[in-house]
């Protein structure tokens, strides 16, 4: 008896004959046809990608495809964080790349050239140097009447590159004039090999300094931190503190970075959260001293009995919530910090000049408060756990922002300046491409390569098809052929017939 259209084998036979009639011209069409759409899929995925942020078919499958299938949609974390009293932090109209002074730079004869003594490497570079000589000839000759001769050689004697004819410029200033406060000052940088000998050099330029503002304001300051140094920290924070009241309109040279730094090393917290509270205010300008800090505070009040497994079983108290919001923002303030503090970077010495929100600052703020964070039990692990979640929070692409103003692009460059060239340059974290769009590139590379090959070796290509499909079949006809005997002929019939 003949069979009917309604036989399964037969439909696989008569797949056989259609795949057999086909010609390498429509391999090739079909072939370039998907490599074309792939190709269209790709675009449109790049696109949506470099404007949202993230993969259309991933957030299509996970707004709509999810909830379909009895999955729970993540919770909306734009109220969790918010910026910080409610307000968004003002976009600053200043220049992106602005090189600030590092409140807290090193002395160059005590420390920075005992470094060079022991490595050979210089941790300075040409640039940042340069912006000294600058700083310094502004600083102490600015207000100047009447140009001294003693200024003049102190004038050339800054911008000398030579450390050495720095040194000599500033003795010959001195025989000119014994109390050229500008030469001790130079001396105390740059000649004095201990920080009691720079502390003793200081003392003479203040009392050789007058009435000169600027000059007070320096010596006053290095004075500050020579105390620091020296273990002499009270007198260091008084001495601080004395400073701030008496020039009260000089905040933009940062002495509260330097005295945050100190009253953390006296574990005087009531008094940093003081400090903090006139200087974290949303009409001040950030660092990372800043807001690194108020994250430590906070993380300090619970870091020690903290524990991600049990915050993940019973969500976050309010104050682990404002602990890590704190943290979120300041990584957001400054991305490079955490590697530095969790010691997945190798520190270096801080440069004499830094850029907020770059690298430079990192290395600047991770030096001096590595300790402090150290000395807080668990503020650490609380870091370590929170810290990239940061990066799923913050708006793509960048020129958003979220808390601050957008990151500027121009930190690396303007890091590689500030930084010696031995030191890898910290960059932003970039944002990994979805699944999809490596998908999509791999399927349109690779039908594009089918094209090509099914147009170069139609024959071989063609031979090689029959025999894919031919093999992909196989088990569908073996499927038919069991299902054929488990189920009566009319069924089939039926099925055809639908």
């Amino acid at each position: 008896m003949r069979q009917t259209s309604s036989d399964p084998r037969l439909t696989a036979a008569d797949a056989s004959v259609f795949l057999n009639t086909l010609t390498p011209k429509f391999y090739v069409a079909l072939t370039g046809t998907s490599s074309l759409i792939s190709g269209l899929i790709l675009i449109f995925e790049w696109w949506y990608f470099r404007k949202y942020g993230t993969s259309f078919i991933e957030q299509v499958s996970v707004s709509h495809l999810r909830p379909l299938l009895g999955g729970v949609e993540s919770s909306s974390t734009t109220g969790l964080f918010s910026s910080v009293n409610g307000e968004a932090e003002p976009r600053p109209s200043v220049s992106e790349c602005k090189v600030w002074r590092n409140p807290l730079n090193l002395f160059r004869g005590a420390e920075y050239s005992r470094y060079t003594w022991v490595t050979g490497k210089e941790p300075l570079t040409y640039y940042d140097m340069n912006l000294s000589a600058q700083d310094h000839q502004t600083f102490f000759t600015g207000d100047t009447q009447q140009i001294k001769a003693e200024d003049t050689v102190m004038q050339k004697a800054w911008r000398e590159r030579n450390p050495q004819a720095r040194i000599r410029a500033a003795y010959q200033a001195i025989e000119m004039n014994h109390e050229c406060a500008a030469a001790y000052v130079l001396l105390a940088e740059e000649e004095a090999t201990t920080i009691t000998e720079a502390e003793r050099l200081f003392k003479q330029a203040l009392r050789s300094a007058g009435k000169d503002i600027n000059l007070l304001v320096y010596i006053k300051r290095r004075l500050a931190m020579c105390a620091r140094k020296l273990g002499r920290i009270k007198e260091a924070v008084k001495m601080m503190r004395d400073l701030m009241k008496e020039f009260p309109l000089l905040g933009m040279l940062n002495i509260h970075e330097n005295l945050l730094e100190a009253l953390l090393e006296l574990q005087a917290y009531a008094d940093v959260q003081a400090v903090l509270a006139k200087y974290d205010d949303i009409s001040l300008p950030k660092s990372a001293t800043i807001c690194y800090t108020s994250a430590l505070l906070k993380a300090r009040a619970v870091s020690e009995k903290f524990s991600p497994e049990a915050a993940s079983r019973r969500g976050l108290s309010t104050a682990e919530m404002n602990a890590v919001e704190a943290i979120h923002r300041a990584v957001e303030f400054n991305p490079h910090v955490p590697k530095y503090l969790l010691e997945m970077k190798s520190l270096i010495l801080p440069p004499e000049h830094i850029l907020k929100r770059g690298d430079s600052e990192a290395v600047a703020y991770a030096f001096f408060h590595l300790q402090h964070w150290k000395r807080a039990e668990g503020a650490l692990n609380l870091l370590h756990c929170t810290w990239e979640g940061t990066f799923r929070i913050i708006p793509y692409p960048l020129e958003k922002g979220h808390l601050f103003y957008p990151y500027p692009g121009c930190t690396e460059t303007a890091d590689r300046e500030l930084l010696p060239s031995f030191h890898e340059v910290s960059v932003y974290p970039k944002k990994e491409l979805p699944f999809f769009i490596l998908f999509t590139a791999g399927l349109c590379s690779f039908t594009a390569m089918l094209a090509m090959l099914t147009h170069q070796f139609p024959e071989l290509m063609g031979v090689f098809v029959k025999a894919f499909f031919s093999t992909l079949f196989t088990p569908l006809g073996f499927f038919a052929d069991k299902m054929e005997s488990f189920m009566p002929s009319s069924f089939w019939h039926q099925l055809t017939r639908i």
